[in-house]
């Protein structure tokens, strides 16, 4: 698999599943690029062996809507093992030590990919996402945890053993809030930065105002998430945007340090928070122009194109690169 190659679309349709912490998404893309089939159903809170038969009921919907696809690809939050195709350990999903590449193979007949979940979404915004013609490329995914995806002189980097770009889980703060899932680190950027963490931001701004609309918000019992916030804070509620901002500036303080070290051409940041687009992106890039060393601190910050299709679309490619290269060796 090359990455940000930049080679044709693929040749046959695959089908791409993201298995987030808190949905599933598959689809078909077709020969031509085009995603021609997509359902999206709800993982959160499923046990590890609903959540499998979840994956593959909706293979089973995708297969039969398009009987002609030669392949799927799996993004999944967890540390890989390539050479198994297993997942070893998932911080925000049931599953340890499962052999999804030998399960989904031997159900459905055809080959299966596997990938961490940032990883294929690296690859889609590489290749047909807001980092066309990036060759070094960082990406994070901001959503109920975070995820990081990295392609290094035009290829994915996993590691020694699958299991690299763990960007979320780099510490910004040793005395930090307790991380979650299976982590057992303080202060990741996961801890302090994530959706989950928003959401914890939005409860201590309600608290101490409860007459605003965020207050009122919480009051009525609704769930204070990034949708939520977001919304509150394109309608002007200045705690709502103050929540943003912080979270922002974690988040560009973590850029920093990843920019100091990888030097990018580009750092895209997807996942469901980013809905909040310039409200959150605009303090990134300050803290990231203030923090990082020059030139690195001219690193550009998009959003991701691709925005919750990401994870979907490049599981498809890893599908269908992988389906060449099996047919060319």
């Amino acid at each position: 698999m090359t990455g940000a190659d930049h080679r044709a679309a693929p040749a046959r349709a695959t089908i791409g599943v993201d298995l987030g912490g808190t949905k599933l998404l598959v689809g078909v893309v077709d020969d031509a690029g085009q995603t021609v089939h997509r359902r999206s159903a709800r993982s959160a809170g499923l046990a590890p062996d609903e959540l499998l038969a979840l994956v593959e009921s909706e293979l089973a919907v995708a297969l039969e809507a398009h009987p002609q696809a030669a392949a799927i690809g799996l993004g999944v939050p967890c540390t890989i093992d390539r050479a198994g195709g297993v997942c070893v350990n998932a911080v925000n999903l049931p599953l340890v030590d499962v052999p999804l590449r030998d399960r989904f193979t031997g159900r459905f007949g055809i080959p299966v990919s596997i990938d961490n979940d940032a990883n294929v979404a690296a690859i889609a915004e590489a290749r047909r996402g807001a980092a066309r013609g990036a060759r070094n490329l960082v990406l994070l995914t901001i959503g109920t945890g975070i995820g990081g995806g990295l392609i290094l002189d035009g290829r994915p980097y996993r590691g020694a053993h699958g299991a690299g770009a763990e960007l979320g889980h780099v510490v910004v703060d040793i005395n930090g809030p307790p991380c979650q899932g299976n982590c057992p680190n303080r202060g990741c950027i996961e801890a302090v930065a994530s959706g989950t963490a928003l959401a914890v931001e939005a409860e201590r701004a309600a608290a101490a105002a409860p007459g605003s609309p965020l207050g009122r918000a919480a009051a009525e019992g609704a769930s204070l998430d990034g949708r939520l916030v977001t919304e509150l804070a394109r309608g002007g509620d200045a705690g709502s945007v103050a929540v943003l901002e912080t979270i922002g500036r974690r988040l560009g303080v973590a850029l920093s340090g990843l920019a100091n070290v990888f030097d990018p051409d580009a750092i895209v940041l997807g996942g469901g928070v980013m809905a909040a687009g310039e409200l959150l992106l605009g303090p990134a890039r300050e803290e990231l122009r203030t923090r990082a060393l020059p030139p690195q601190n001219a690193t550009p910050v998009h959003a991701a194109e691709l925005g919750g299709d990401a994870g979907m679309i490049g599981a498809a490619i890893l599908a269908a690169d992988e389906l060449a290269e099996r047919a060319a060796a």
